[in-house]
């Protein structure tokens, strides 16, 4: 990948999204993160209209323009881009349908050294029509071998999470379905890393991958079985950082602690016992007396 062009990257301004959404992209959404898979949770309520409920989640795939990385104003070599981190903070809990303007930013951008990975960091807003605050979003994204720009090394923020050495006391496996990223990516994100096999080896994959925001919401709905009785409502806000890929098919396990009024957590990909997402981070019940 040819060294980032900083300017280019700066001067380049996200699309805002408009998302109209009902209980389709909804219940379309949930199985896209493996909802209804698994046999030891209780999750019609995820994929049934009557009665349905948004995953907190989903809050991810609305308000965006989609997989804009690709877009060659944006001056990004897009196969090589990984997605490093993501957080969600809800300002109130998700309804099953409804309105959302997007509002997009790109953030600041580090510089790892010549032929070492360049950062940015993009923050996202969405609203309801009337302006109210629905949520913030930020995400992280690794452009591999494009630094040697001179920029800062690190980007800002607190140092990484992390996860207790003691043994998880909360422990949820869930799978995923073969056809898994062919589900998630009607949802909006159209990289074709995730569904042909040239596109995931120009990426330095040997298959395709499952998205990771799939796997984000994945283990979103194991902490909402975990901590939360099974009601997404009660899911206020969370983080992860991506550290591993996960190939549709594979079972993954949500470990969970609970850390003062929060809770830290990471999932593995049990076949290959990898770490997918590390130094998680949720938080539960925020909205209660709202």
């Amino acid at each position: 990948m040819p060294v980032l062009d900083v300017e280019r990257l700066q001067r380049y301004k996200i699309p805002e999204a408009h998302d109209l959404y009902d209980a389709r992209d909804t219940i379309l959404y949930a199985l896209g993160t493996g909802a209804g898979l698994s046999v030891l949770v209780d999750e019609l309520g995820f994929v049934f209209e009557r009665n349905l409920k948004a995953l907190p989640s989903m809050a991810f795939v609305l308000g965006t323009p989609g997989f804009w990385l690709m877009d060659p104003s944006a001056g990004l070599d897009w196969p090589r881009i990984l997605h490093g981190e993501q957080s969600l903070s809800l300002h109130r809990p998700l309804q099953a349908q409804g309105e959302i303007i997007g509002t997009s930013r790109i953030a600041e951008i580090a510089d790892k050294g010549p032929g070492k990975p360049a950062l940015f960091r993009v923050h996202r807003t969405l609203t309801d029509t009337s302006g109210a605050l629905v949520a913030e979003l930020s995400e992280v994204w690794v452009l591999r071998e494009a630094g040697g720009f001179g920029g800062e090394r690190t980007l800002p923020g607190p140092p990484p999470v992390v996860v207790p050495e003691t043994p998880a006391p909360h422990c949820l496996d869930l799978p995923t379905s073969p056809q898994q990223a062919l589900l998630y990516r009607l949802s909006g994100d159209r990289n074709p890393l995730h569904v042909e096999a040239e596109t995931a080896r120009i990426g330095g994959f040997d298959r395709p991958i499952l998205h990771g925001l799939s796997t984000l919401g994945l283990a979103a709905r194991a902490l909402i079985h975990q901590h939360c009785a099974g009601d997404p409502m009660r899911l206020s806000s969370l983080s992860a950082r991506f550290t591993a890929p996960v190939y549709p098919g594979e079972t993954i396990s949500t470990q969970s602690w609970q850390v003062g009024e929060g809770i830290v957590y990471r999932a593995i990909a049990t076949e290959r016992d990898v770490v997918v997402l590390d130094g998680g981070t949720a938080t539960v019940d925020r909205f209660a007396g709202a």
